[in-house]
């Protein structure tokens, strides 16, 4: 029997989420599998890889097969890498503690590169929300200034119709005086 380590497709329609599995190569895509290994997340930013690492080399050593995208996430993992670590103490060219040590060596440093991205997309977000509420806020000042043009424009209109009337006013009552004083 071979066996294949692949991935099992699980989720809804556009969102897709994954099961690392060790299945028999002629079962179905989503079939029936002998282990589940992990599980696979492409729909966060980075991608969320929960994997157990033993079981994947174990699977490994017994020679199972990964799949092109189940071998990248082995490789991403570490599991991969403590594969050929465990062969290099088989063959007696490293100790496990010397095995050990670069594992964790090179975990640190994935740990640290994967955080980095990380924060480094929250920053970018930060930075996005913060200039989009700037570009809210000169959006709105905008209006208010517009608004309160248009209403000083307004009681400026209305403020000469009142000067004019009244103005009006005053020049009917000399009007009459003037007529008067020409009819007399």
């Amino acid at each position: 029997m071979s066996v294949k380590i692949r991935l099992q497709r699980h989720g809804k329609k556009g969102k897709p989420f994954y099961w690392v599995v060790a299945a028999d190569a002629r079962s179905k895509r989503d079939g029936k599998y002998l282990e589940k290994i992990g599980t696979y997340n492409p729909n966060t930013n980075p991608a969320t890889i929960d994997l157990n690492i033993d079981s994947a080399v174990q699977w490994l050593h017994n020679g199972a097969q990964p799949t092109d995208t189940a071998r990248a996430i082995l490789s991403y993992t570490g599991a991969l890498l403590k594969h050929h670590l465990d062969g290099g103490i088989r063959k007696g060219a490293l100790t496990q503690e010397q095995a050990d040590a670069k594992l964790a060596t090179w975990l640190e440093s994935k740990t640290g590169t994967v955080d980095a991205k990380k924060d480094g997309l929250s920053k970018a977000q930060a930075d996005a929300k913060a200039k989009a509420f700037k570009a809210e806020q000169d959006v709105n000042e905008k209006r208010i200034a517009t608004a309160a043009k248009a209403e000083a424009d307004a009681i400026a209109a209305a403020a000469p119709a009142e000067e004019v009337a009244e103005v009006e006013a005053e020049e009917a009552p000399a009007a009459e005086e003037s007529n008067e004083e020409t009819q007399a």
